[in-house]
């Protein structure tokens, strides 16, 4: 079978594409640019991007079955209108050519932050409504691609959603917010904790759960891929049992991050670093359900996440052995 991936640089893209490849599939992928990773797996790179029509349907000659999982992640808003344009507009591209080529079956990676969070104490699962314009750009632009999946799917496309949580653990060659976090605390980065999580997901658990949607997904579907959640103190005492280096603890009240935002703000600005927090990450933390219920993922499409420790145990040992964590003399 010919499947193609979009998104294949990303952290999920890549594992999906080496899962595939193990696996027997042919894969194509579409790349904005060749990074080292993909570059040496044993697949079709299509260059191009999900805004430029031509390359989508190159991309998928042929193919049967297709993972959408290209998006433009943002914690600092949208101030170019890219988020969108990639996340909504994109997704919209990549039906019409899916269309167009006679594809099997179209799974897309939405993602937990496309759901309304509230009411919080309340379980989290596909039938929540999505977000509206109240809502932070990404977490619209998401919205606004799974609408337009579900549409789709409504008129009799064969279409699926999955919307994982936070995606963590090895491989990460190109480290996402996850993985750059993890070493920003083994390296000491970061300063003080705040209150609040995340529900994490190891990659490998999220791979292994898109591969298993190419025939046990129900059309027309959603299916939530999470984990459980921990708290960001919970994370750090995490790292720190498995890097051996005495990693932040201190745990601060949320109004004191939020005096420090402008200074935050501006020293990435000067400097071009991304931001060590931002306004929608820490309300990310603050304001994520606790109860996301992912019992349609586990009895339909076999999902079995396995405990943010092993994730991290097993994360750092791979930043190791590929020399992503510098060791102090």
């Amino acid at each position: 079978m010919k499947i193609a991936v979009t998104g294949a640089n990303g952290h999920v893209g890549y594992n999906l594409c080496k899962s595939l490849l193990d696996k027997g599939f042919q894969v194509r992928a579409l790349t904005h640019k060749h990074t080292e990773s993909i570059s040496k797996l044993d697949l079709t790179l299509v260059k191009g991007d999900v805004l430029d029509k031509a390359s989508l349907l190159d991309l998928m000659d042929g193919v049967e079955v297709v993972f959408h999982l290209a998006a433009q992640i943002s914690i600092t808003g949208d101030p170019s209108g890219s988020v969108f344009r990639n996340n909504a507009e994109g997704t919209r591209n990549m039906l019409i050519a899916a269309k167009d080529r006679n594809v099997k079956r179209f799974i897309h990676f939405s993602s937990i932050h496309a759901f309304c969070q509230d009411p919080q104490e309340k379980a989290l699962d596909e039938n929540r409504p999505l977000v509206g314009s109240e809502a932070f750009a990404y977490d619209r632009s998401k919205a606004e691609g799974e609408r337009a999946v579900m549409e789709a799917a409504s008129k009799g496309f064969d279409a699926v959603v999955l919307s994982p949580t936070a995606i963590i653990g090895p491989a990460d060659p190109e480290p996402g917010l996850t993985g750059k976090a993890v070493l920003q605390l083994i390296n000491r980065k970061i300063p003080a904790l705040v209150p609040g999580g995340y529900n994490w997901i190891d990659v490998r658990d999220v791979v292994c759960t898109a591969i298993s949607a190419i025939e046990k997904a129900r059309p027309g579907q959603k299916y939530l891929v999470a984990g459980k959640w921990h708290s960001v103190q919970e994370l750090s005492a995490c790292v720190k049992k498995h890097s051996g280096v005495n990693t932040v603890q201190t745990v601060l009240p949320f109004w004191s991050a939020k005096v420090g935002l402008p200074f935050i703000t501006a020293y990435s600005k000067l400097t071009g670093n991304e931001p060590l927090y931002t306004k929608e990450s820490l309300e990310i933390i603050a304001k994520g359900s606790r109860f996301i219920d992912n019992s349609k993922s586990r009895s339909e499409l076999g999902l079995n996440p396995r405990p943010l420790d092993e994730t991290i145990k097993d994360l750092i040992s791979w930043f190791n052995q590929n020399n992503y964590i510098i060791k102090k003399a």
